[in-house]
């Protein structure tokens, strides 16, 4: 199941349209399909893939990106590395995804169809610092190219685009390339990053954001030629709604030749949620495919250059409601594409076997106390509206420290679930972590690193207990429990945060401490998200 569509049902709909973190998005459309995918930063699989036929009704049909490399890198928690601000393409009957890793280069993978099978991992350009590219093939001339952006933590270098020629194949750069755009240049401009290139009407188009994630506007620059020069205008910001920072996405023509943009939001703990705004052309002859650009054609995103919150729907066939799904009854220990664990994983975390239910391995490991540092945390992400999280856990594990939960996961991170005793008995737990950057755990004198208790521990004689996190506005999240008599609140109010770049994540997991052999498993039934009543 899934939480509900923004399909309104009379013909409109609302934003968000994918109300949950599903950071810079890029979208295509190829016939009577359209496709999106986002960044997925340090967890795996990554980079989603989303389809829909109206693109307001969505659902994920996979994933491109089975492990992150170089691979060793990735096999412990890197929240904010690894895909950064993806670029989706189809071009010479093939898919093509680009994105920037801002510690290595410019990777890309293809395939011939959405669901793959995707390539490995191509290493375009090494290089630190190289972020959000984005390939165009001229279809008039047969050329192609890619633009990317700065990371200035990497490089020392921002504000600026640089624009490359490219082998056709996408395999590797023709040149060491050009500043196509440099915002220093441009009064008020900052942080001019997540470029998006298209081809229309006689331009070379870059669709790119400004202004920082919180706060910036949607930027759109216009040239006669590739490398320059450009002119630029703001196609959207916020304006007076309360859609802040509404930036960074991607351009899609329907069949019918509607155009459309999606952007993100960034909301806090709920990460960047994606909005959907109609787009229009200021010149007709600039809003007549195939016909050359007069010059005074601009695109014109939203409600006159504001965000929409509700608008008609497409003029598209009308689609059964439908979302990314978030519920899972684990048929056969098998885990639904919404799940992702925080690095590569290896073999033996999750059993598959005969019935129902995920079975996780008890993971030894030396950070119990920090689930920020473990690998082997299966998440998904956050909704970014009022719902009740439930899970049934048992734990299996005779291992004494042994531990297994529900949690809401980020730069804090609170958990409950239970834990197997040196005596033999397992006891109800609920603990919390304070923010630390990057990960890092809290170290103050007199006080243990890592997670402290929330609530005094409580007996759960049978090893089972049905677990409930209730995450209100403002990511606020209530935890509950049941043992065997009766739900339970247990400890204070926490407040869901996200990492730098990402928002907060539910996960499971089981742990059990370092030592020699197997420590046994937990056993997790009945996942489900339900709208807050």
């Amino acid at each position: 199941m899934a939480l509900p569509s923004a399909d309104l049902g009379d013909g409109t709909y609302r934003n968000p349209v994918l109300d949950a973190d599903w950071s810079d998005p890029d979208l295509l459309c190829v016939g009577d399909d359209f496709y999106l995918t986002a960044s997925s930063f340090g967890r795996v699989p990554g980079l989603p893939l989303l389809h829909s036929r109206d693109l307001v009704n969505w659902t994920l049909v996979g994933h491109a990106l089975q492990r992150l490399e170089p691979a060793n890198e990735f096999r412990t928690p890197r929240p904010d590395r690894g895909v950064w601000a993806p670029a989706l393409r189809h071009h010479d009957d093939r898919f093509w995804i680009f994105w920037g890793d801002p510690d290595h280069g410019v990777f890309q993978v293809n395939a011939p169809r959405i669901r793959g099978p995707w390539t490995r991992p191509h290493l375009v350009k090494e290089g630190r610092g190289l972020i959000d590219p984005c390939p165009l093939w001229d279809e008039e001339t047969g050329e192609a190219y890619l633009v990317h952006a700065w990371a200035r933590s990497r490089s020392g270098v921002k504000n600026r685009l640089t624009g490359h020629r490219m082998r056709p194949d996408g395999t590797a750069l023709l040149d060491e390339g050009k500043v196509i755009v440099d915002a220093d240049l441009i009064p008020g401009w900052f942080t001019l990053e997540g470029p998006k290139a298209y081809r229309h009407d006689g331009w070379f188009w870059i669709f790119a954001p400004a202004g920082g994630v919180g706060t910036g506007w949607q930027g759109a620059f216009r040239s006669r030629g590739f490398f320059g020069p450009y002119e630029e205008r703001v196609v959207l910001e916020q304006g007076n709604t309360r859609v802040n920072g509404p930036h960074q996405g991607g351009w899609v023509r329907t069949a019918a030749g509607e155009d459309w943009f999606a952007h993100f939001q960034q909301r806090g703990a709920y990460g960047r949620v994606v909005h959907l705004q109609p787009m229009r052309w200021d010149d007709g002859a600039a809003s007549r495919p195939g016909t050359a650009g007069s010059g005074g054609g601009w695109p014109v995103l939203g409600d006159r250059g504001v965000p929409v919150a509700v608008h008609r729907k497409p003029d598209l066939p009308a689609q059964p409601p439908s979302a990314p799904a978030t519920d899972d009854d684990f048929p056969g220990g098998r885990f639904g594409r919404q799940w992702q664990w925080t690095a590569n994983p290896q073999d033996g975390w999750a059993t598959q076997h005969s019935g129902d239910g995920l079975r996780l391995s008890c993971v030894r490991t030396a950070d119990a106390h920090d689930l920020r540092r473990l690998p082997h945390v299966l998440t998904q992400r956050m909704p970014g509206t009022p719902v009740t999280v439930r899970v049934d856990l048992r734990l299996d594990s005779e291992e004494p420290g042994a531990r297994a939960g529900l949690v809401v996961l980020g730069d804090a991170f609170g958990w409950i679930g239970l834990q197997r005793e040196a005596g033999g008995s397992v006891r109800l737990v609920h603990r919390f972590a304070e923010t630390a950057f990057a990960g890092a755990p809290v170290v103050r004198p007199g006080r243990r690193e890592g997670e402290r208790d929330a609530a005094s521990p409580r007996p759960a004689p049978r090893g089972r207990a049905r677990l409930w996190i209730e995450i209100g506005a403002g990511a606020r999240c209530r935890f509950s429990y049941d043992t065997g008599g009766g739900r339970q609140p247990s400890g204070q109010v926490f407040a869901a945060t996200g990492w730098r770049w990402t928002g907060a994540l539910l996960g499971l997991f089981a742990l059990a401490p370092s030592g020699a052999g197997h420590a046994g498993a937990a056993t997790f039934t009945r996942f489900r998200v339900a709208p807050a009543p």
